[in-house]
């Protein structure tokens, strides 16, 4: 019996994990989370019939925070740390980029001083983000050993967070694994992301903006992976991944978010209005390209469950069945 700790475990991918170890898993779970916008509360735990699971506790802490001698004697012996609270939305670190880098760097050293502690610690995760290695060129697919180029203040905070982690390892020997993952998708995700919104817009008869190139004939791309796929890989990773590693978490194919917006029109039997925009002149730091190199992880030997088609075709049409998620 293993008691893993997962940070912001009532968010969008954080429930997926969760609902993933409940079922793959006879683990106790603990869940540090502030409960902020992005989790809307408990709704993701309850709506996938977690909430009252004996193996759950849930602890609404900020992270930014030390945490309490109390919170520590609470969540009690610990085999696994997996961090993935942070603040994500890449718009609001440009808005506001002091309120986005303190959370994410300081709940990271935070998560990490109370790693310390924990005697019988086995693995500690990072999740980190295909973004710290800035714009990708055609063509070019980063491995992990590539250099981090972050172009916004929220990839800036995630590539920094990385370091500290190393430093951790390095100094204290805190048993650390980095996962940098591309762009998740699946039920229960938060409106202001693009899956979400495509459909929502599609429905309401709305135009949809489509990020693109300055001439605006080009339209920006990336390899997208449901939320439940990345659990797979956390759960591989705790069973085969190696100390001191980095692994890229990767979707299946490359997609541009036009052909990803028709899509989801046709699945939805819908008339689609779009135009392409060039965000880049209003939006610094908005990139028209990230691709990672996932073979690293593949060759550990880990597949993806489920295929990038089938698995978008069964969100929207749940979607369709969970209207309320757009309206979050």
């Amino acid at each position: 019996m293993k008691n893993i700790l997962i940070t912001g475990g009532c968010g969008f991918i954080g429930s997926h994990l969760v609902e993933h170890l409940m079922r793959k898993t006879k683990w106790n779970i603990i869940i540090i989370d502030k409960l902020t916008y992005a989790s809307n509360g408990y709704e993701r735990l309850r709506d996938a019939n977690l909430l009252h699971n004996e193996k759950l506790r849930i602890f609404t802490y900020d992270l930014k925070n030390k945490l309490s001698e109390g919170l520590i004697k609470e969540i009690g012996v610990v085999n696994y740390i997996i961090h993935m609270a942070a603040e994500t939305h890449v718009d609001n670190s440009i808005k506001d980029p002091i309120n986005v880098i303190e959370n994410n760097v300081m709940s990271t050293v935070n998560i990490l001083e109370y790693s310390r502690s924990c005697l019988e610690l086995e693995k500690f995760f990072y999740f980190s983000t295909d973004e710290v290695y800035g714009y990708a060129p055609e063509g070019v697919s980063y491995k992990e050993t590539d250099r981090h180029n972050p172009t916004n203040p929220y990839s800036a905070s995630k590539s920094a967070a990385e370091q500290i982690c190393v430093s951790y390892e390095n100094t204290y020997g805190t048993p650390l694994i980095i996962v940098n993952v591309m762009n998740a998708f699946g039920e229960r995700q938060h409106v202001e992301k693009f899956i979400p919104k495509c459909i929502k817009n599609i429905l309401e008869g709305k135009k949809i903006l489509i990020h693109a190139d300055k001439t605006c004939k080009i339209p920006g791309s990336r390899f997208y992976i449901h939320a439940r796929n990345i659990a797979s890989a956390v759960l591989f990773l705790i069973q085969h991944g190696n100390l001191k590693e980095t692994y890229h978490v990767t979707g299946e194919k490359e997609i541009d978010n036009l052909s990803l917006a028709i899509f989801i029109a046709e699945v939805l039997e819908k008339k689609i209005d779009y135009e392409l925009v060039n965000f880049h002149e209003e939006r610094p730091g908005h990139d028209l390209r990230y691709s990672l190199n996932g073979e690293k992880l593949f060759k550990l030997g880990f597949k993806l469950p489920v295929d990038f088609e089938t698995s978008l075709k069964r969100v929207i049409l749940w979607t369709l069945e969970n209207k309320k998620w757009l309206y979050e």
